[in-house]
C-alpha cells in the first residue's frame, strides 16, 4: 500500500483568502531569509507595504503566531542547529544569529506562559507552590516554582526571610506552600550560571497576575540584557501611552525578578527610582548585568 494513501484530506482549505495569504507568504519568506538582522515589526511592514498594527493583525490571524514570535522561533531554531550540531561556542553563536550577544540569546532562551485569568483570580487556588531560600549573586534569593516551571524570584538580606517569604506568598494566598529545596536548587543554578543558559533546555517561567500585569511582564521580557527603558517606554509597548502610572505599579509587582527584568525599567529622567528589594541590589544587578553582557 502506498504510505501516503493513509494520509486524510484535510476537512477545508486553510489557505488565506485574498491579498492575506501573500502578505503571511511575504512575512515568512522575509523573515527566514533575514533573520539574522533581527528586523523590528516597523521594518517589516515598511517592506510589505502595510502599517504595522494591520500586519500584526493578518500575520497572528494566520499564522497562529505573532511576526516577532515567528522571528524568535526562527532564530532559535538556528540557534540550536549552531549550538548542538556545529558546536559552536554561545558567544560565536550569539553573533551568528544576528543577536548582540550571549545575554541577548539568554534572554530568547527564558521561554514563558501566563496563568489564565480564571486561574489568577482564584487568587493561587489549586496550586502548589514549592519553594526553597538559596544563596545568589543578590543576597539570599527566595525561588517558588510549580509544576509548570518558575513562579517567583524574590531576594532578601541574611536574617529577612521570613518577611520575604510572606511579602511573596501574600500574592497568592490560597495556594499551598511546601518548602522543597531539591525542586528549587536547579532554578537557581540555571538563572546564575551562564554556563548552564542552555538552548536546548529553556528556563520555563509562568506568571501568575491580571491580564495588564503579564502584559507589562511580557514586555520587559523584550529589554535586551545589559540594556535599560523607561516605564513610558513599556507603556507604549503595550500600546497604552498613558498608562504609565499603572505600568510602574506592574512593574513593582513583578514576582520574578531578575528573570523577567523589572530593573531595567527607569524613571522618565533615567532614574533608577524604586525597586522592590531595595535601590542598592538594583544597582548592582544592573552592573553585574553590563559586566556580563
Amino acid at each position: 500500500m502506498n504510505a501516503f494513501a493513509q494520509i486524510a484530506e484535510p476537512a477545508f482549505d486553510a489557505t488565506p483568502e485574498g491579498d492575506d495569504y501573500e502578505t503571511v507568504r511575504r512575512v515568512i519568506e522575509l523573515i527566514t531569509i533575514d533573520y539574522r538582522a533581527q528586523p523590528s515589526l516597523e521594518s517589516i511592514a515598511a517592506e510589505i507595504g502595510q502599517s504595522p498594527t494591520q500586519l500584526q493583525k493578518v500575520f497572528t490571524r494566520w499564522a497562529g503566531l505573532s511576526p516577532k514570535a515567528f522571528l524568535q522561533a526562527v532564530t532559535l531554531d538556528h540557534a540550536k542547529r549552531l549550538l548542538g550540531h556545529e558546536g559552536l561556542p554561545l558567544l560565536e553563536t550569539s553573533y551568528e544569529v544576528g543577536l548582540s550577544g550571549p545575554g541577548r540569546l539568554h534572554d530568547l532562551f527564558v521561554t514563558h506562559e501566563a496563568m489564565s485569568p480564571g486561574e489568577w483570580k482564584a487568587r493561587g487556588g489549586g496550586l502548589t507552590i514549592r519553594y526553597g531560600f538559596h544563596p545568589s549573586p543578590f543576597g539570599v534569593a527566595l525561588v517558588m516554582a510549580t509544576e509548570r516551571g518558575l513562579a517567583g524570584l524574590a531576594f532578601a538580606d541574611f536574617g529577612g526571610e521570613k518577611a520575604c517569604l510572606e511579602d511573596m506568598t501574600c500574592r497568592w494566598p490560597n495556594a499551598a506552600y511546601v518548602e522543597d529545596l531539591e525542586m528549587t536548587a536547579p532554578y537557581i543554578r540555571r538563572i546564575f550560571d551562564k554556563s548552564l543558559w542552555s538552548a536546548e533546555q529553556p528556563l520555563k517561567v509562568v506568571l501568575i497576575g491580571s491580564d495588564f500585569q503579564v502584559r507589562v511582564w511580557q514586555s520587559l521580557l523584550k529589554i535586551p540584557f545589559g540594556k535599560a527603558v523607561t516605564y513610558s517606554h513599556v507603556a507604549r509597548d503595550i500600546g497604552q501611552p498613558t498608562a504609565s502610572r499603572a505600568v510602574g505599579a506592574a512593574i513593582g509587582r513583578n514576582p520574578i525578578s531578575f528573570v523577567v527584568p523589572c530593573h531595567r525599567a527607569l524613571g522618565k529622567s533615567g532614574a533608577l527610582t524604586g525597586y522592590h528589594w531595595g535601590l542598592t541590589r538594583k544597582r548592582a544587578i544592573l552592573g553585574w548585568e553590563a559586566g556580563n553582557a
